[in-house]
């Protein structure tokens, strides 16, 4: 019997799914989809980390409970022998990370809009007493490391920057002098780490659901306003400004916009320029690799290497 089958075993153990599939990996989770003949799909998946699987759980029902935001129904989580755990409802759609650059203009931008109100609905809907990576306490809340925005912002960044593989190395210091945290920042809200149209599905023309909801901070909300306009706007590597207007406008019809300093831009493009494997990553669509993807990377950062030049 599979990890995934002694999940389902444990959650739902009057039904057996007529077949069980296996989509593309992620880094930190294994992933199975379970197809049923007389209820929907359900999706399993296993961690290393119990209790970032946890903390997920918890993070998803929240957003479910207190927001708009479309995500999967949580139905269950918890820990299989030294490993974590979570079920979810299926949400059927067509993978956005594919389907982004093909879309009409006009598409795109409505999309990027709503990334915008989602993000700000979750900063409205979330906000806490320091910054840091997120746990679950003894009462069931979630709250954040204790550290400052200033000290998460440089604790996430220098550990970006450690990740960075040598090909950077001629960028390291101007970007060691350029990646200074702001005098002023504003009170810590939900930084979902990798909020994205490629952790999206849509359907029937709408987006159905956001998903992978690992990994969440808390910091500064301009700081994680920066990491998701990069990763809406400029990531698939087609026209950027309508998709960061638009992103923009989305945001702003639900609260007020933060401005994000320079540095905080620098600071988006070098934590996604590697994975947590200290992979380089791969942009655009269709994805670049290798050299090429390190010429993206390496471009975006001197292009906002110029801006906080001309400061």
């Amino acid at each position: 019997m599979t990890p995934a089958e002694a999940v389902l075993r444990r959650v739902l153990p009057e039904r057996a799914p007529e077949r069980i599939d296996r989509p593309r990996q992620g880094n930190h989770k294994q992933t199975a989809v379970a197809r049923y003949s007389d209820r929907p799909a359900v999706v399993v998946q296993l961690a290393d980390d119990p209790t970032a699987i946890h903390t997920e759980a918890n993070l998803l029902s929240a957003i479910d409970h207190r927001t708009s935001v479309p995500v999967p129904h949580l139905l269950a989580h918890g820990e299989l022998g030294d490993r974590g755990y979570l079920v979810t409802e299926y949400v059927g759609g067509v993978d956005l990370h594919a389907a982004f650059v093909d879309l009409p203009p006009t598409r795109r931008e409505a999309i990027a809009r709503r990334f915008g109100a989602i993000l700000a609905e979750l900063h409205a809907a979330f906000p806490f007493e320091s910054a840091g990576p997120l746990s679950v306490d003894e009462t069931g809340a979630l709250v954040a490391a204790g550290r400052t925005p200033s000290e998460e912002f440089r604790a996430s960044t220098d550990a970006a920057l450690a990740a960075l593989p040598s090909a950077f190395d001629s960028l390291r210091p101007a970007l060691d002098s350029a990646l200074r945290p702001p005098e002023e920042t504003r009170p810590p809200r939900l930084f979902p780490w990798d909020l994205r149209p490629g952790n999206a599905v849509v359907a029937d023309g709408r987006l159905a659901a956001v998903l992978d909801w690992g990994a969440p901070r808390a910091a500064d909300p301009a700081l994680s306003v920066a990491k998701a306009e990069h990763l809406v706007a400029h990531w698939y590597g087609v026209d950027a400004e309508p998709l960061v207007r638009a992103f923009r406008t989305g945001y702003a019809s639900v609260r007020p916009l933060p401005e994000a300093p320079v540095a905080y831009r620098l600071a988006a493009v070098v934590s996604a320029a590697v994975d947590s494997t200290g992979t380089v990553t791969r942009p655009h669509y269709p994805e670049r690799t290798g050299e090429d993807a390190l010429a993206v990377h390496r471009d975006w950062l001197t292009r906002w290497l110029d801006a906080a030049e001309s400061e």
